[in-house]
Order: structure tokens, then C-alpha cells, then sequence
């Protein structure tokens, strides 16, 4: 791999970025050793907790981290959602775990069956996975009867109060298999972007479609006790995103999502091998076709979770094997850490979502290959 060092002077970084993505559209390796990495301080990978609770569910999905203390819930903590039963079906996992930062773990909530007119299909926990400042907690699902792509269902978005207990769901119009989400909490209000992958999916199994949207969702937010959160408005950001039917994965399709501080909306297209971006997306009125790309190939290898770190770089985790990767917003990839190399090959399968810890201390990621969740610190 060649090294390079990130350059100071403010008039060249134009001009690396441009070279990083050309290097990166043609397949090279372009990750730069950078003091300025946010992960370059870490290096140490601490098993935190098993995810998997009493009733056996599998397969971790989501991971948020708990912003405020309010009923069950406690600042810090770390929500987890499974994807998979006991009989490890994928989209057939109804349980949130909750986990302290000292690994204790508790169930937080275990999901009846909806009515289909609630959720159509059911319950199978996704990675969309978000908990607002005011206690409330909203999970997509994506549901399968039977674990394949063949009886997957649109879902919902499951709304929960702070002690576990559904309230509410959001289905039907522009949702359609909700799999990651991202939100801007500002208290009484709160903007919630989610990306759907069943637009045309199963249907054209196992073709690729570009038919993957992001949406926009505007919610009042009340305290608890107070009544529920209510939507006001929903709109397509993204649109024209490529997905397809996978029988390892179920569904392949944009995934992770991260919010800048200056309302660009990130991506993880994971069909595409690469990391794209909605400028405006709290404003924008027409819909971003498939985003902006910023990086692609290089490190990335089939990103799925996505964050934003506390310097404001893009935070990916590979589904294709072991590593975290920092991109910057320019689209140079800074830095890579391998987190998990169990398997054949190391780490394939392994990564999904990922979350910064409080106070910026290092990254909370979970390991589907033996059902935990760890901090990279």
C-alpha cells in the first residue's frame, strides 16, 4: 500500500482530494496515514457485552447510544437490535437489548406481533435504530417469514416509550423495508432520515434496481407521558439508489446513514462500494438521484454501518471484511482499523452498525460473527 502524508497547506487539500477519489474510482488502495484521523488515537478492542437475550434472538443490527436518562433508559448506555431469532431467520428478531458501559446487560424491549395494518409483516428488527433526547425510541422493521428475500415484507418504523413498550408505528406511503436511520433531535421537534430497500426489490430478484430511497420524516416530540411523537411531514431527499435481494445478507442496499453539521446527509451505498452524499437534506425540496459520490472503493469494502465522528469525518464499517474506515468529507480516506478478523475471510460478515461513545472515548461497533458488542478506544 502507498503512503502518503496529509499536506497543511490549506491551497493543496483540493487538489488530494481530487486525486484520492480518481485513485479510489480506478480501484487503489488511497487510505493515508493522518495525525488528524479521529480513530488513529485508538487501538485497543474491548468485548463489551453479548447481545443476545433470553429468548436466543440473533444477529445485532443497530446501535444507538442512549443521549439522555429517562425510564429504563441511561445516558451512555448502548441499544442494541437484533435482526435474526433464536432459529437465527433473518427478519424475524424482535428484541432491543440495552447495555451499560461496564458490559451489563439487560432486555430492554421484546416486540410483539403487529397487526398488519400497524406493520405489514411483522417484526424483524433492522438497523434503523435512533433514541431521541426525550426518551423515545424508533426501530425499522423488516420483516420475512421465513428468513429469505421471497416473503419480505414493507414493515414499519416502531415507535417505544422509555420503559420498552410500543406506542406507535409508522407505516405505508414512502416507507418500504426502513433498514438505517440517523436524526437531528432538537428537543420538541425531531428531523429522522431512513433508507428503504424493498422499492422494487423482491420483485426483480436477484436483480439490481435502482430504486433505493431516503426519506425525511418531521416529528413533533413530546415529553413521555405527554402524549406520542407525531409525524408532520415526510419527503424523499435520496432516490435512485441501487439494491438488490442477497441470500447471505436478505437485502443489499444503502444503509448507513450520518448527519454533518452542515445538513449534508451521508450514505453507505453498499451496493456501489461506496460512500454518498445528499447536500441540503434537512431543506432540500427535489430529491438527491443516488446522492454525490465522495469515496469509493479503496478501503471501503461493502460499507454498511455509518457515522460521523466528533472532527466530522465519515465513519464506515465494512461488511466485507474487518475494518472501520475514516473518510474525511473531501472523500480522502484517512485512516482504517481492523477490529475484527475472525473468519474466512477475516472479518467478512462481521461489522454492521457503529456508533461514537460519549465524549468522542471511541467507537461502539457490533460483531455479528459471535453476537457481541464491542468498543474500539
Amino acid at each position: 500500500m502507498t503512503l502518503f502524508t496529509r499536506v497543511k497547506v490549506r491551497s493543496l487539500a483540493p487538489l488530494i482530494a481530487f486525486f484520492a477519489l480518481l485513485l479510489g474510482a480506478l480501484g487503489a488502495p488511497i487510505v493515508y496515514a493522518a495525525s488528524g484521523s479521529f480513530i488513529g488515537q485508538f487501538s485497543k478492542i474491548d468485548t463489551i457485552a453479548s447481545t443476545i437475550p433470553s429468548n436466543g434472538d440473533l444477529n445485532p443490527y443497530g446501535v444507538a447510544v442512549v443521549p439522555n436518562s429517562v425510564g429504563k433508559l441511561v445516558r451512555g448506555d448502548i441499544l442494541v437490535s437484533n435482526f435474526n431469532a433464536k432459529s437465527n431467520l433473518q427478519g424475524t428478531g424482535t428484541t432491543l437489548v440495552q447495555i451499560s458501559p461496564s458490559g451489563q446487560q439487560q432486555l430492554f424491549a421484546q416486540i410483539p406481533n403487529l397487526q398488519s395494518t400497524s406493520c405489514p409483516g411483522g417484526v424483524g428488527l433492522t438497523a434503523a435504530l435512533v433514541v431521541l433526547s426525550r426518551g423515545w425510541v424508533i426501530v425499522g422493521s423488516l420483516p420475512t417469514s421465513d428468513g429469505t428475500s421471497a416473503t419480505a415484507k414493507a414493515g414499519c418504523l416502531i415507535v417505544l416509550n422509555s420503559q420498552g413498550n410500543v406506542v406507535e408505528t409508522f407505516a405505508g406511503g414512502l416507507i418500504n423495508g426502513p433498514w438505517g436511520a440517523t436524526a437531528l433531535d432538537q428537543g420538541s421537534t425531531a428531523t429522522v432520515f431512513v433508507t428503504n430497500v424493498l422499492n422494487g426489490t423482491v420483485a426483480a430478484s436477484p436483480r439490481v434496481v435502482n430504486a433505493g430511497t431516503v426519506i425525511r420524516m418531521t416529528l413533533n416530540v413530546p415529553f413521555q407521558g405527554y402524549g406520542v411523537p407525531t409525524r408532520t411531514f415526510t419527503a424523499i431527499v435520496g432516490a435512485g439508489f441501487a439494491e438488490r435481494t442477497d441470500p447471505a445478507a436478505l437485502v443489499v442496499g444503502p444503509l448507513g446513514l450520518g448527519l454533518s453539521s452542515n445538513g449534508t446527509l451521508y450514505v453507505a451505498d453498499s451496493v456501489n462500494n461506496r460512500i454518498a452524499a445528499i447536500p441540503n437534506a434537512l431543506t432540500r425540496q427535489i430529491p438527491s438521484l443516488a446522492g454525490t459520490t465522495v469515496t469509493v472503493n479503496g478501503a471501503i469494502n461493502d460499507p454498511l454501518g455509518l457515522t460521523i465522528a466528533p472532527n466530522g469525518d465519515i465513519l464506515s464499517a465494512n461488511g466485507g471484511d474487518g475494518f472501520i474506515v475514516e473518510t474525511t468529507p473531501a472523500g480522502t480516506q484517512i485512516d482504517k482499523k481492523l477490529v475484527d478478523s475472525a473468519g474466512n475471510p477475516p472479518g467478512a460478515g462481521n461489522l454492521f452498525g457503529l456508533v461514537v461513545a460519549v465524549g468522542g472515548t471511541g467507537v461502539y461497533f457490533v460483531d455479528d460473527g459471535d453476537n457481541t458488542l464491542k468498543l474500539l478506544h
